[in-house]
């Protein structure tokens, strides 16, 4: 679990960093890049985290 979710902080702040990049540069593809980059973060990331928080209040 600890690994699938490194795996997916890394791959959301390479998404949005690379979509600033691409965005700043005028590149194409930068607006795909941060929708799937802040998708993962709202979908994944997030709730993990405020979970995390939860249960280790609970304790």
């Amino acid at each position: 679990m600890k690994r699938t979710v490194y795996l997916l902080g890394f791959i959301t702040s390479f998404l949005i960093s690379s979509g600033l990049l691409f965005k700043i540069m005028h590149w194409p593809g930068a607006n795909i890049m941060l929708v799937l980059g802040f998708a993962f973060m709202n979908i994944a990331l997030l709730p993990y985290y405020f979970y995390h928080k939860y249960k280790a209040a609970a304790v």
